[in-house]
């Protein structure tokens, strides 16, 4: 119908306008950046607080960022940087964690992500899972270090769309199959997590194509999903016992809300409450967009966690 093309070329002029306006802030520096292994992905940006978030000043919270991008190549840290920037200038101490992400696909490797692919795979296994690990591992030496300001012990970790799903997940490795090497004993020592448009339920995502299959090519195609969704499924590694909330845009096409509530049914069914904030007229790219009214909202949602 005519009134529904109308409907899709407006949302679809508003997606790409959100995320022009989202990539065309500079690339702001870290204050420090250090290393949490060898690879030269394995680092972390580290950014000091600019004012201090109570009258009697003291250590500020600390916010672990965790960059989207479908576990892409293409998509590093930098592109969260200027929202790294935003929350240091609300008073957070703020880790733009890096982490390793697919390459260029072979021939062999689209074949097994069953879809002929041409461009970045999504993801490696196990090396993305690996190194969002060593580096939550590390975090608490390397801020004593690099960004004194910052309380590891008043924790949030956040993160956008792929980065929000490691952001689920880096909270649940309690949780993780006896035999999974990423597995802790206890739960992690957070706040909170705040996942922004997470792909949190890797059966919907998939069902839903979300970021071009995304989900299967990261666990290694049709068998490696199989096998590996109970290692990496945040809706399977529940409940968490931390307390977590998902933002999300109703007018998001790129992880569409269907996503997190999915996850957030899972959550229901294992007994535990996880917060949804859902935004009217939001898409993907605003909540990491410092110039739209979306990203104040994500800073409100950290600090309610981080106090």
């Amino acid at each position: 119908m005519p009134d529904d093309a109308a409907a899709r070329a407006a949302a679809e002029a508003r997606a790409a306008a959100e995320e022009e306006s989202a990539f065309s802030h500079a690339a702001v520096d870290p204050d420090a950046t250090a290393a949490y292994g060898d690879d030269p992905d394995q680092v972390i940006d580290f950014y000091a607080p600019r004012e201090a978030l109570s009258p009697g000043g003291g250590l500020a919270p600390l916010v672990v960022v965790l960059h989207g991008g479908a576990w892409r190549a293409p998509y590093d840290r930098r592109h969260v940087t200027p929202f790294a920037d935003f929350l240091a200038g609300r008073g957070f101490a703020v880790a733009n964690v890096e982490y390793r992400r697919g390459g260029v696909s072979l021939p062999e490797q689209g074949a097994a992500a069953g879809a002929g692919d041409v461009g970045p795979v999504a993801g490696r296994w196990p090396e993305t899972f690996d190194d969002v690990a060593a580096a939550m591992d590390a975090l608490p030496a390397l801020v004593r270090e690099f960004l004194p300001q910052a309380d590891p012990r008043r924790m949030v970790v956040t993160g956008h769309s792929a980065g929000g799903h490691l952001a689920l997940w880096a909270a649940a490795r309690h949780l993780l199959p006896a035999d999974a090497v990423w597995r802790i004993n206890r739960p992690a020592p957070l706040r909170g997590v705040v996942a922004l448009a997470p792909i949190a339920d890797f059966t919907v995502a998939e069902k839903l194509d979300v970021c071009g299959g995304a989900c299967r090519q990261l666990l290694g195609g049709e068998e490696g999903f199989t096998a590996r969704l109970p290692y990496a499924d945040p809706a399977l590694l529940l409940p968490t016992g931390i307390a977590t909330t998902l933002v999300q845009g109703r007018a998001d096409t790129v992880v569409p809300q269907a996503v997190a509530e999915a996850y957030a049914d899972a959550a229901a069914k294992a007994g535990e409450v996880v917060g949804l904030t859902l935004l009217e007229d939001v898409g993907h790219f605003p909540l990491i967009d410092p110039a739209a009214d979306a990203c104040a909202v994500v800073a409100e949602e950290i600090a309610q966690l981080a106090w």
